[in-house]
């Protein structure tokens, strides 16, 4: 704990005391058992290994100004952690079951929540995958459920800041009606060499377009796109997109502010008459963009000269993290106290 610099955390893995573990077997969970390693024994043969029955969440715990822990939403990633599991044939964890996990998990690690003043604060991980062994293609018939936790810096090292995004018609993202809007890891190994190829070239993050047509904006990188034009927040619609918890926060904010919120197709033409955009998900809260280049078309749409973000996505990433850190009334009932 002494050797932990609260005012400079990465986002990486850092080890911390205990993690939550629950076993499916004989058609039943078994009761939450607490653990001190960073292993586990697997099968050779479990199908997470083989077939990909896996899926994860994230999300985080905050320290406010009053000292008190907050888990932001974890009722929405229990039920998306289900959503996955019907996706992929597995068990389904049981949203108290999974409420408790993680509960659970942030008061036995409490001390590694950072302070308040640090703006970082506790990246908690769920993950379920089959643990039962088989070689023909079918689902196990055990389970294994973990959360570990650890403590992550602020997303934006220099403050809320811009990046560029790059559209690059030589990657898909997810097939329509395929695991796109499962949080499933196949969906991030599929990503890894467009994400690669987009930073090579001084990007922030790949920008795709759906796999279909490639008229349409699905998602940038493994974050929701929205957009900002004539006082609405306009977010893609697709079979294929993960559905963000921070994304639903964040409409449900717009609104509060008078804004008008439209969640449908958005053509990639219509870049050019957004006044703002940004990416969104846990890790940051919203990463305004800078411009996306469009790789295949030459084409550039800029939405910061400055490289500051808009107003509007400032104002929302300032109203949501202050709920998150209880400087705000939790009117929604977003929030759980540890």
């Amino acid at each position: 704990m002494e050797n932990i610099d609260w005012n400079n955390l990465g986002f990486g893995y850092i080890k911390t005391d205990f993690n939550i573990r629950c076993t499916y077997k004989n058609g039943n969970w078994g009761d939450l058992e607490v653990s001190d390693s960073e292993y586990f024994p697997m099968h050779i043969s479990a199908t997470a290994i083989h077939y990909g029955q896996e899926s994860f969440e994230g999300l985080k715990a905050f320290r406010g100004k009053d000292s008190k822990v907050r888990i932001f939403r974890m009722d929405e990633n229990a039920r998306r952690m289900q959503d996955s599991s019907a996706g992929t044939l597995m068990a389904q964890m049981p949203v108290d079951k999974f409420t408790d996990a993680v509960k659970k998990a942030v008061k036995l690690n409490e001390k590694f929540v950072p302070p308040y003043e640090s703006g970082a604060s506790l990246y908690i991980r769920p993950v379920l995958f089959g643990s039962g062994p088989q070689i023909g293609v079918k689902p196990a018939d055990e389970y294994m459920f973990i959360v570990f936790v650890m403590p992550v810096g602020p997303y934006f090292k220099g403050g809320f800041q811009t990046t560029p995004f790059v559209i690059m018609r030589e990657f898909d993202r997810s097939a329509p009606r395929g695991m796109g809007k499962y949080k499933v890891g196949g969906n991030y190994a599929a990503s890894l060499v467009a994400g690669k190829k987009a930073h090579e070239l001084g990007y922030s993050n790949i920008f795709y377009l759906d796999a279909k047509e490639k008229k349409y904006i699905d998602e940038c990188g493994a974050a929701n796109f929205f957009g900002i034009k004539n006082n609405t927040y306009i977010t893609p619609k697709s079979l294929s997109i993960l559905p963000s918890i921070t994304n639903k926060s964040l409409m449900v904010l717009a609104e509060e502010m008078g804004m008008k919120v439209e969640q449908r197709q958005v053509p990639v033409e219509e870049l050019s008459t957004f006044e703002e955009t940004g990416a969104c998900g846990t890790a940051a809260v919203i990463s305004p963009i800078q411009r996306i280049d469009d790789y295949d078309e030459n084409k550039s749409y800029v939405f910061s000269k400055d490289g500051k973000p808009g107003p509007v996505s400032e104002k929302l990433y300032n109203k949501l993290r202050a709920i998150q850190y209880g400087d705000e009334p939790d009117k929604y009932g977003w929030v759980t106290l540890v």
